[in-house]
């Protein structure tokens, strides 16, 4: 008589894979979310930089930065987007990505000598602090 021998995966064995699999998916997962914070930075930094550039546009063509003493924040619609896409300093001004509380604003002095532009970082790097006490001037 022929002995039958089977053939397969044991239950315990397929448990020890699908475990495996599970620790290594979350740390993908996790090192991809950090991917994603460190994207989301990157991108207000050049935001930022972006709408230095117009503010300077518009400084080399007005000789003086737009006037608003009081903190305004940066939507695309408000008067300090408005004046910059006016005067054709910038096409669109950009948001931040993820919008919400964090935002960019602006402020200058009264008579638009300098200005101010704080933002929100996530973590802190390239000499800038975790949270929305960031700023930038000319």
């Amino acid at each position: 008589m022929k002995k039958l021998t089977k053939r397969g995966f044991t239950l315990i064995e397929l448990l020890v894979v699908i475990a495996i699999i599970g620790i290594l998916a979350s740390i993908v997962l996790a090192s991809l979310n950090t991917a994603r914070v460190k994207a989301r930075d990157a991108r207000r930094l050049a935001d930022v930089d972006a709408i230095k550039k117009a503010l300077a546009l518009y400084n080399n063509d007005n000789n003086v930065y737009p006037v608003f003493a009081a903190s305004t924040t940066i939507t695309g619609a408000d008067a300090v987007s408005t004046a910059l896409v006016e005067a054709g300093s910038i096409s669109t001004v950009p948001s931040d990505p993820q919008g919400g509380t964090n935002t960019y604003h602006y402020k200058s002095d009264a008579t638009g000598g300098t200005y101010w532009i704080g933002f929100c970082m996530e973590n802190a790097n390239n000499n800038h602090v975790q949270g929305c006490n960031n700023f930038t001037t000319p």
